[in-house]
């Protein structure tokens, strides 16, 4: 075997980590951090909503939680509608 040529398997096997995006979990925590938040901002939409029902929150607090949680639900809308045009997409490809 060349020496080059092991020398190059070694580089690529120990900077291959570093250009893996599944390295370590990262695309997998980013996505649970993304829906952690997405289950936050409708939980406090919902408190804020509850609050202002029994007059405990300003008319502007439930405004402002409203709009962030309406804001939610269209970015995940718009996600899951991607999401299904790229599925379809792959669908349409030949094999």
């Amino acid at each position: 075997m060349d020496i080059r040529a092991l020398d190059a398997a070694q580089k690529y096997a120990s900077s291959r980590p570093a250009t893996d995006p599944m390295a370590g979990g990262g695309a997998q925590q980013a996505m649970r951090g993304v829906v952690e938040d997405f289950a936050t901002t409708l939980a406090e939409g919902e408190a804020t909503a509850r609050a202002a029902m029994v007059g405990r929150a300003d008319p502007h607090a439930l405004v402002q939680a409203l709009t962030q949680t309406e804001l939610a639900v269209e970015t995940a809308v718009t996600v899951r509608d991607k999401v299904v045009e790229a599925y379809q997409e792959i669908l349409r490809m030949p094999v």
